[in-house]
């Protein structure tokens, strides 16, 4: 799979049937619709406003950034943000193919899911410490 931003090709990181598409050269992140319903169940967050349903619901976020194309349809994205303060502004395709995040939107992300409180600590454990190896968080 090409990447949306710098048109290369993008590497498969897998681990637990959660498979991402990862580009080298940007680091940006490529969700399929399924593998992040897929992360949110292995977080057990599932019926979160993170679900695609919910994304593409949204009203599209004014941004500067460029629209980009999907990777799997070809089509452009809409902006939508997700999280809360400071809010990540993240592309998704509007036919649910999946997500796009930039490069350290997906440590924004995970930083904002590991400070909520949770009795399930030992999935979301494993699946933040996961993530945050591959997609260098850094506190």
């Amino acid at each position: 799979m090409k990447c949306p931003v710098c048109n290369s090709l993008m590497i498969v990181v897998e681990h637990e049937k959660i498979e991402l598409d990862y580009c080298m050269s940007c680091s940006g992140v490529w969700f399929d619709a399924e593998e992040l319903e897929l992360l949110l169940e292995a977080m057990k967050l599932e019926g979160t406003s993170l679900s695609v349903d919910n994304i593409l619901t949204t009203p599209e976020t004014k941004s500067v950034e460029k629209k980009r194309n999907c990777p799997i349809c070809g089509k452009k994205m809409k902006k939508a943000t997700v999280g809360h303060e400071p809010q990540v502004i993240i592309d998704a395709c509007s036919r649910g193919d999946g997500l796009w995040f930039d490069s350290g939107e997906v440590g924004q992300l995970i930083t904002q899911l590991a400070d909520k409180p949770s009795e399930k600590l030992d999935s979301q454990g494993r699946v933040i410490t996961f993530l945050g190896e591959v997609f260098r968080v850094r506190d």
